[in-house]
């Protein structure tokens, strides 16, 4: 893709457009056609990304958009890295884990001052609407530029799955499996030392990789953001009524947001005497080629952004409710919250 370049003595005044659409945002929303579109991935990066990008471009360039990919994120939109993009800029891309287009934090985008600087560069390149990839801090830049007047439309990309408004998200199942296959083979090593293996894996507030990987890889212990836990009924017990009962390793899952692996795992070790070793899975989580379904969610995903583009359905999220994609409005989407079904939880127990 070829690098625009811009002059920002001709940026244009968005003043007055802000105050307009302050008043009333649905008169900024239906003014003009959709003609120029641009889509860009921002927060942590998450496989299947590339596909949802394809997905815009393509299906974009089928209904007739010119379509531009902004370079990293809100940072790039801001100093202006927008260029077109084209069907050859997506080939070979559907299988590749990250995002091609990039992605960065930008300190810059959090201040209002940013956010009018991002729609004065969308102003200067003639793009009439968004498309942002990414997660919550992701979506609630897009509202400010909505906010501003600006048509935005969100699909969500995170490893984590813990955007409230859908029930999946991109990259979580590539997330799940690749985490799945490491512990595997931690298990194997953990049964020839007869060891305790304290596995970290990602999720801050959210603890849906560690509760599904943990009954996947069949763990004695899973510990999650969500749920309070007893150190020394719920670990330190389970660890030494295995051994009792002749058990010569074991698996404790621990999401981010609980603590450290480390410091887990020396705890173990002193209450209990089991050698006890911890692994930080990090950012081995975020990379890979992405599943079939990260592949096809991100496509679906992608048609019903541009779907919305097409039939002026401005401002809002693209979820999946009940195995179906559909959208919502950006501002409900943002107002819900989520949490781990107590009917999971108590399922997850039945098994240890």
């Amino acid at each position: 893709m070829s690098r625009l370049l811009y002059d920002e003595s001709n940026i244009p005044d968005l003043k007055t457009l802000t105050a307009k659409c302050y008043d009333d945002p649905a008169v900024c929303k239906a003014e003009g056609d959709i003609k120029r579109i641009a889509v860009l991935t921002s927060g942590g990066d998450a496989p299947g990304m590339n596909a949802a990008i394809r997905g815009v471009v393509r299906c974009g360039l089928n209904a007739g958009f010119e379509v531009f990919g902004v370079t990293r994120g809100y940072h790039g939109l801001w100093k202006g890295e927008i260029s077109p993009i084209g069907r050859r800029d997506v080939s070979e891309k559907l299988q590749r884990g990250g995002t091609f287009l990039m992605t960065a934090r930008s300190k810059s985008f959090t201040t209002p001052e940013g956010v009018m600087r991002a729609a004065k560069m969308l102003e200067v390149y003639g793009i009439d609407a968004l498309v942002v990839i990414g997660g919550d801090g992701s979506f609630k830049g897009a509202r400010d530029l909505a906010r501003l007047g600006f048509p935005v439309i969100g699909i969500p990309g995170t490893i984590d799955n813990d955007i409230a408004s859908t029930e999946y998200t991109i990259g979580y199942d590539t997330s799940m499996n690749t985490a799945m296959e490491a512990i595997d083979k931690l298990r194997d090593t953990a049964s020839s030392h007869e060891r305790c293996s304290v596995i970290e894996v990602m999720g801050r507030r959210a603890g849906y990789i560690a509760l599904n990987v943990g009954i996947a890889t069949g763990a004695e212990c899973i510990l999650v953001p969500e749920v309070p836990f007893d150190f020394n009924k719920d670990v330190v017990r389970t660890i030494l009524d295995g051994r009792n009962n002749g058990k010569h390793h074991y698996i404790v899952i621990v999401a981010e947001g609980v603590g450290s692996a480390t410091e887990i795992a020396a705890k173990i070790e002193e209450a209990t005497g089991v050698e006890s070793r911890p692994t930080i899975l990090g950012h081995l989580q975020r990379g890979g080629s992405p599943t079939l379904r990260d592949r096809t969610t991100a496509s679906r995903m992608a048609i019903q952004a541009v779907n919305c583009l097409m039939e002026k359905r401005f401002n809002r999220i693209i979820v999946e409710q009940n195995a179906v994609i559909t959208d919502i409005d950006i501002e409900q989407g943002l107002a819900m919250e989520k949490s781990i079904p107590e009917q999971e939880i108590s399922d997850a127990r039945r098994l240890f």
